[in-house]
């Protein structure tokens, strides 16, 4: 009998990769000049929305890097071996990020929906912050 292979051909798979790997690079850039721009406009604009979505970018520019990484090794069973540790990485910091979403943290977290209170400033953002 013979081996039936169940992946794609070494050749496919090397195609694979550079797609993967230009995607990759492609996804990061495009985040790292979103989160530049959405930064620096939010900060002009004193926009906490859109110094938000400038982080949220930074986010996803780490998990990009760790499938960076995952396919920067030339042997596949390295690559292999890198998928668990990849995807403990990004889960990671799903977990932590909507911890922290679900707990409130960061400066401009609304801590009230009421108008001004003595937790709270007239903005929503917690008593202190010196984003507004």
């Amino acid at each position: 009998m013979t081996a039936i292979s169940l992946g794609p051909s070494p050749a496919r798979r090397d195609t694979l990769i550079r797609r993967i790997r230009l995607l990759v690079a492609a996804t990061i850039t495009y985040n790292v000049i979103e989160a530049v721009v959405a930064i620096t406009a939010g900060t002009m604009a004193s926009s906490t929305a859109l110094i938000g979505f400038g982080l949220d970018s930074i986010i996803e520019v780490s998990s990009a890097a760790a499938v960076a990484w995952q396919f920067s090794a030339r042997d596949h069973a390295v690559r292999e071996a890198r998928e668990q540790r990849t995807l403990r990485i990004i889960a990671a910091i799903a977990v932590k990020e909507g911890r922290d979403a679900w707990q409130g943290k960061g400066c401009c977290a609304p801590t009230t929906h009421a108008p001004a209170t003595a937790t709270a400033s007239s903005c929503g953002c917690a008593k202190g912050c010196s984003c507004c």
